[in-house]
């Protein structure tokens, strides 16, 4: 591959296409303002001509509509350049046009005497068949086969997404093959669509032609007579021409572009080209030839008729007619090959290779998301991930699995989900280019747009278009982009299933980075004294009830000092949460001494203990009116504490944390429940709220 580097000159001229856009809209704007000499009108109205050539040719040689998916763009440009022209040159012909026909440039005087023999009268005529025909018969019917394309291809979507998921099932293509296969399925459906749309543009010029020609006349009249001096015919004559000249150099391009839309829009799928099309579909059958031939010729022999036209052709079809069928007996003379058949190709067996591993972090993105995820268009979201497992890490104590991406085209064109070990734990919308308004409970006012719920919190939220976002922020709304909203859904789901995320191999790599620093420590804990399956179950624990391992050492240190006392897991993670209180308090009631916390009436504290001893630590015994009891009194004590502004934390006794945080997680995940052994002495405990006292 290092042998075919392009010369220096031609990696200059690639890199310089970039430019060619910005330039041409640069151009386009500078014609309508700045005035132009007739030498450059000539430039550009040349330019102009030769573009539609080279479309016209392009479309010709395209396989597929998608062969040349940048139309519909160019369809707008070259509009744009001929009405920017017509402007132009419009200038020029009001200015300058009492001077003589070249006034606006030799283009515009050899489209007015050459092409209409200087007969403005004939000129008119010409001008306005031209505008009729491509105004009512080719953009018009280019028009309605992109509409009827586009509603054919999104009805078509669902079936061709499903025959490329069998052929992806059934293993007759790779995994890459049919991603650019729904790729293009939803890039046909998009560009049938947007030549719908181009092509009103193309309408709209032919109307504005006929009206700047006319406007050209008119005013070129009261110019040419008012300012100049001129008689009547003379004027009429000087910028009636020069009108016409400069409507037809500008309605023959835009016949031309319009005759390739309609090309490129009408062409059924085939691997041919149209060229190839035409010649082995339309002259491949000789008794079509044959009979066409004998009706001309039989014409040609008419009295009145040019007998050497129709003959002409009579005879040019009639040997072609001949040829073909000659060719015909020599291929039905030559005897056929025996065809060598090949031996059965036995259907592989099924190997380990065919069983998938589910990815342990998913997302998935509909088609409008993907240049949220896509590198090569800048693709936010991969950044923002990448941000996510870093600050996971440095906050939870471990790094988690990577997020493996995916487009699924069965999805909404705005939708995503998220799965954990291949089962989905949480989807939502994110609109490309809007902005999502979060209600965070004090705003001024209501937004217009389409209301929502934020997917990570389920706050009532609203998303609106970017030209409102200083707006909302003003109404005291939380204003976030496309990409934070699924990111911060990611980090909130992952933060919150952290202890499904940290498996045997994380605990494993936990260890070996731990061991860098202090080796001794680990190798007489595991797996000397705990089995690795007995210390995953330790942490996961602790990071089920929302406590970081970052402190490892601390955590091995206590494991160390008790796992000779006991292997119970619950009793060896109540002995780690004791040495991880400070952590513990200082993340639940950072920069205070004072806890504002809940806790249990006397009364129903004893009645918990009794529950204990009878039940054991799951909670075996419990009456369910004692249980429908402790819920609605935490809840409503939890209620309370959130209006005052307080995080929802229950302090017990420590034989019964482990039962309560268990029975209330489910019902109430955003409290915390706490044993009186893993508050710090420095710490000043004040009860806001009494669970049981009602």
């Amino acid at each position: 591959m290092d042998s075919l580097k392009l010369p220096a000159w031609m990696s200059g001229l690639a890199g310089g296409q970039a430019m060619t856009a910005p330039l041409l809209i640069v151009m386009i704007l500078a014609m309508m303002v700045l005035p132009l000499p007739p030498f450059v009108l000539d430039i550009f109205f040349s330019f102009n001509i030769a573009l539609a050539v080279v479309v016209l040719l392009t479309s010709f040689y395209t396989v597929k509509p998608l062969d040349f998916m940048v139309f519909p763009t160019v369809l707008l440009v070259s509009t744009m350049l001929r009405l920017s022209l017509n402007v132009a040159s419009t200038r020029v012909v009001l200015t300058e046009g009492h001077t003589g026909p070249d006034a606006a440039g030799k283009v515009i005087e050899a489209f007015g005497h050459f092409l209409i023999g200087g007969n403005y009268a004939v000129g008119i005529v010409v001008f306005v068949i031209l505008t009729i025909i491509n105004f009512t018969v080719v953009t018009k019917g280019a028009g309605r086969i992109a509409e009827v394309g586009a509603r054919f291809a999104l009805d078509a979507m669902p079936g061709k997404q499903m025959a490329i998921d069998a052929d992806l099932n059934a293993g007759l293509i790779p995994e890459q093959e049919a991603r650019r296969r729904r790729t293009e399925v939803a890039q046909e459906a998009e560009f049938y669509g947007a030549m719908d749309g181009a092509s009103k543009y193309v309408r709209g010029d032919a109307v504005a032609g006929i009206m700047v020609t006319v406007i050209n006349i008119v005013g070129g009249l009261v110019v040419g007579m008012a300012q100049h001096d001129l008689d009547f015919a003379q004027a009429l004559k000087n910028y009636t021409l020069l009108a016409i000249g400069d409507g037809l150099v500008a309605q023959i391009p835009s016949l031309i572009i319009s005759t390739a839309a309609g090309i490129v829009v009408s062409r059924v799928a085939s691997d041919k080209n149209i060229g190839d099309q035409l010649i082995s579909q339309l002259f491949s059958k000789p008794q079509v030839l044959t009979i066409t031939a004998v009706i001309i010729g039989g014409m040609g022999i008419i009295p009145g008729m040019p007998h050497f036209a129709f003959l002409f052709f009579a005879a040019l079809l009639g040997g072609g007619g001949y040829v073909l069928t000659q060719r015909a007996k020599v291929e039905a003379e030559t005897p056929e090959p025996i065809p060598v058949v090949a031996p059965p190709v036995e259907s592989e067996e099924a190997t380990w290779q065919d069983v998938l591993p589910v990815d342990t972090l998913g997302l998935e993105v509909g088609y409008r998301l993907i240049p949220l995820v896509d590198k090569a268009q800048g693709g936010e979201l991969l950044k923002r991930i990448k941000g996510i497992r870093k600050k996971f890490a440095q906050d939870i104590g471990f790094l988690s699995p990577p997020v493996h991406i995916r487009d699924n085209l069965e999805l909404k064109p705005s939708s995503y989900t998220i799965s954990l070990k291949g089962v989905e734990m949480g989807s939502g919308e994110a609109f490309s280019g809007q902005f999502l308004a979060i209600n965070p409970g004090m705003v001024s006012g209501t937004l217009e747009g389409r209301a929502t719920i934020d997917p990570a919190f389920g706050l009532p939220a609203v998303w609106i278009d970017a030209s409102r976002r200083d707006e909302a922020q003003a109404m005291g709304y939380t204003v976030v982009d496309a990409g934070t909203v699924v990111a911060t859904h990611l980090n909130h789901l992952i933060t919150s299933h952290a202890a499904e995320l940290l498996g045997r191999n994380e605990v494993q790599q936990l260890l070996d980075y731990v061991a860098k620093d202090a080796p001794k420590l680990v190798e007489d804990l595991v797996p000397k004294l705990l089995p690795l399956s007995s210390f995953q179950k330790v942490l996961q624990n602790l990071l089920a009830e929302g406590v970081h391992i970052r402190d490892m050492r601390s955590i091995i240190e206590t494991l160390s000092e008790h796992v000779i006392q006991t292997q119970d897991v619950n009793e060896l993670t109540s002995l780690v949460r004791v040495a991880l209180g400070r952590a513990i308090v200082q993340q639940l009631f950072p920069g205070t001494n004072e806890m504002s916390v809940m806790s249990l009436d006397t009364h129903l504290e004893r009645l918990l203990m009794q529950a204990l001893q009878t039940g054991g630590p799951d909670g075996v015994g419990f009456e369910p009116g004692l249980a429908d009891t402790i819920l609605s009194q935490t809840d409503l004590a939890s209620r309370h504490q959130e209006q005052l502004g307080l995080t929802p934390v229950l302090v017990v006794q420590p034989p019964l944390r482990l039962l309560l945080a268990r029975f209330l997680r489910r019902s109430l995940p955003q409290l915390r429940v706490l044993s009186q052994n893993e508050v710090p002495e420095s710490k000043i405990i004040k009860v806001t709220s009494l669970v049981g006292s009602h």
